[in-house]
């Protein structure tokens, strides 16, 4: 079976979130079952790495020469292809921008036309996320047959239906499939034209139908779960990158032994007292719940240090910036690699207030790394916490996530009690082998019809 998987991103030569980490491992994952798997992105100016160039030229599409020219690059890594699609419109500095829905409703539309002048078919394609909607509107057009997979749905790439048709190069009619209150909705897009839809948890492929979480799309995703055509799959993680025992940037560490070392240099690394360290890797918006942790502060300060690294909301910011004051609160803003993978590895628990979480990695980094995790019980944080291993509160309130640490720290004076959770969080087996598994079943039965 021949894939093609199409992303806005994919780790390590582009990456602001958490698809592009999956974009790195799931490729792997599949190869490993015996499919051949191309993964397409954009070719990004700041692209990390440097891929051959092995196509270059003009698009028609329709019968209409597209305007400027086009280049394709490629990279193969662990028996898959990377393939970079540089458009005129990404050939910039820097990754997403204001026009970024105007920039992949081109991109999109050059994608099968600029395949087939290089000779390249695929059995299926998987679009991931908004920016592969496009792409999936023009495979329905085209016949082909494709997958589709939602792994933030807050995230829906909306803009003006008129100039959305004339960037676009589809039938109207067709468009106004993918119509959201006046405006054209790529995620939509990708949600009507696939021929199934998966989702990152089996709990968010179920709350992402109601009108707490679906975004406006509930009766669109009610209408796919009702055709059988609507699943949760949860994600990996990629155990090479993430392993404790070889990870360069920590001291060596295993279910027995190294958990205390790494404690003590992140403790002498802040300058931090003897209580336990709480940590939290993130990026600093809504969805994230840290303003919960923010408000919870004066209570959590008491029995825990804080470390937060993570940037967005300027509001966040700067209370973070002036907690930092105190002396068991440390702020470090923007995203450092080492220092989250010391982070992981040298705190006691780590903080996933969520408001709502698709599936989310930090908590099986955590898991894996000795750090019990303190999560709201949503999405993907219910199917991969279990309540042996970390804390787990229902509401998306300070006090709800005061009320579960406290409970945590309760339990981290009783070593033994404690020491038994960080073993079993340890022992999950979070690979990705059985969650490609799923997706090639779920391939296999599109294809079979």
């Amino acid at each position: 079976m021949q894939v093609l998987l199409i992303a806005s991103e994919v780790f390590p030569y582009s990456r602001t979130g958490g698809l592009a980490d999956v974009m790195a491992a799931l490729p792997e994952a599949l190869v490993r079952l015996g499919l051949e798997v191309t993964v397409l992105s954009p070719w990004w100016q700041s692209l990390h790495g440097h891929p051959k160039e092995v196509w270059r030229g003009s698009v028609v599409q329709e019968g209409r020469l597209l305007p400027g020219p086009v280049r394709v690059g490629q990279i193969s890594e662990a028996g898959v292809k990377y393939l970079f699609l540089c458009t005129p419109e990404f050939d910039r500095p820097g990754l997403y921008a204001e026009n970024d829905v105007e920039r992949f409703l081109d991109w999109g539309r050059r994608v099968l036309p600029t395949l087939a002048s290089m000779g390249l078919t695929f059995d299926l394609l998987h679009g991931h996320d908004w920016a592969a909607g496009m792409v999936l509107a023009h495979a329905r057009q085209a016949g082909l047959k494709s997958v589709y997979t939602v792994h933030n749905l807050q995230y829906q790439g909306r803009w003006n239906m008129a100039e959305a048709a004339r960037w676009s190069g589809l039938p109207t009619a067709l468009l106004e499939e993918a119509e959201f209150y006046g405006d054209l909705n790529l995620m939509k897009a990708g949600l009507v034209f696939s021929d199934h839809v998966t989702t990152v948890s089996p709990t968010y492929a179920v709350e992402i139908t109601t009108p707490e979480y679906g975004e406006g799309l509930q009766g669109v995703l009610q209408a796919r779960l009702a055709q059988g055509a609507l699943s949760g799959i949860l994600n990996g993680l990629d155990l090479e990158r993430w392993n404790p025992a070889s990870d360069p940037d920590i001291r060596p560490m295993t279910a027995r032994s190294g958990k205390g070392a790494n404690v003590a240099a992140l403790r002498a690394e802040f300058k931090l007292d003897d209580a336990p360290i709480l940590s939290a890797v993130t990026r600093l918006v809504s969805q994230k719940g840290i303003d919960l942790l923010v408000e919870a502060l004066p209570d959590v300060t008491l029995a825990w240090n804080v470390v937060v690294l993570g940037s967005g909301d300027p509001l966040l910011e700067a209370a973070l910036k002036g907690w930092a004051q105190h002396p068991r609160v440390r702020y470090v803003g923007g995203m450092n690699e080492g220092l989250a993978h010391r982070l992981y590895a040298g705190s006691d628990a780590f903080a996933m207030p969520s408001r709502f979480e698709p599936c989310g990695l930090s908590q099986m980094i955590s898991m894996r790394y000795g750090t019990l995790p303190v999560v709201r019980e949503t999405g993907g944080l219910v199917d991969s916490v279990p309540e042996d291993v970390g804390f787990r509160f229902a509401g998306a309130t300070a006090v709800d996530l005061s009320a579960s640490l406290r409970l945590a720290r309760a339990e981290w004076n009783d070593k033994t009690a404690w020491n038994a959770r960080v073993q079993r969080g340890m022992a999950l087996d979070f690979s990705w082998e059985a969650s490609a598994r799923q997706y090639a079943e779920v391939y296999h039965s599109v294809l079979e019809g």
